[in-house]
């Protein structure tokens, strides 16, 4: 009733194929999705990296404690 028949929807495809013909709607599909490949990737990525930054930080606070209760044994 309200919606989009399958006649429409072919009718909207054919139009935007005749507008932009098939080799540019190819390039633009190919360049969507290296784009969303790259923002997975980014995605999956950023975890990581935020993991390995507090594990730097807690081990750089051991290592500082650790020199400073040798100083003080030392004194």
């Amino acid at each position: 009733m309200g919606g989009i028949s399958i006649w429409q929807l072919l009718i909207i495809v054919a139009i935007v194929v005749l507008l932009f013909g098939t080799k540019k709607l190819r390039t633009l599909g190919s360049d969507l999705g290296e784009s969303v490949k790259g923002f997975k990737k980014a995605m999956a990525d950023e975890p990581k990296d935020a993991e390995f930054k507090s594990l730097d930080k807690a081990e750089k606070t051991a290592q500082t404690q650790t020199k400073e209760k040798k100083e003080k044994e030392q004194a």
